[in-house]
């Protein structure tokens, strides 16, 4: 069982040193939550919130379940919502295909559905736009992480999550239909995976301890 070979590779260039300490220390609360969950043998559910549910809460709900499995941590279910329904942004797609992914449209519409899979026998990433209490997600028991400071503020509660963890990063939407939009993507994926990489370097196994 491992990774398509892409993603393998887009992993083995990640370098942690890049992020800032303070950086690091945004990251932490994430790190205990699974670190404590991993502790107790229980299940670890993260819900990636953001306001339309369209850029950077999938690609953080998609790298996440990845860099789960290539750490070998178990019981890793990830989720992604927002404050409204929209759509996945087609550029997203397209920045996930580009880092290796094998993405196929299962349903057409205004919001379509796409199978994301990062190994030929691991489960597919179901990504479509939803609210972050849609049925689709955990009711209970489960990591809220916003990834914009729009979905912190406009998400005063949260029902259901065990813990609120605010990890921001920037909108790549700002560069939409400008010459640096694809490169801007790519760098937004690119960070998200390097610091989801180091969340998950982080977590000591029971064998490790």
């Amino acid at each position: 069982m491992k990774l398509f070979n892409e993603i393998a590779g887009c992993i083995s260039k990640i370098d942690t040193q890049e992020i800032a300490e303070e950086r690091k220390s945004i990251l932490q609360p994430l790190i205990n939550f699974i670190q404590n969950k991993v502790d107790h043998h229980q299940v670890i559910r993260l819900n990636f919130i953001c306001t339309h549910n369209s850029r950077r809460s999938h690609l953080s709900q998609v790298w996440a379940q990845a860099l789960a499995f290539h750490f070998g941590v178990k019981n890793v279910f990830c989720y992604s919502g927002g404050t409204e329904a929209t759509a996945v942004f087609p550029q997203i797609i397209s920045s996930l295909s580009n880092g290796g992914f094998k993405i196929s449209k299962i349903a057409e519409g205004k919001n379509p559905i796409y199978s994301i899979k990062y190994g030929d026998n691991e489960h597919p990433v179901i990504a479509f736009s939803k609210k972050h209490d849609d049925s689709f997600n955990p009711g209970s028991s489960f990591a809220a992480i916003l990834t914009c400071t729009e979905a912190d503020g406009a998400c005063p509660f949260i029902a259901g999550t065990e813990q609120r963890i605010a990890i921001p990063f920037e909108d790549p939407k700002a560069f939409d239909n400008t010459p640096q939009q694809v490169e801007k993507y790519k760098e937004r994926s690119l960070q998200i995976a390097t610091e989801l990489f180091y969340v998950f370097s982080q977590i000591k196994m029971e064998n490790e301890a």
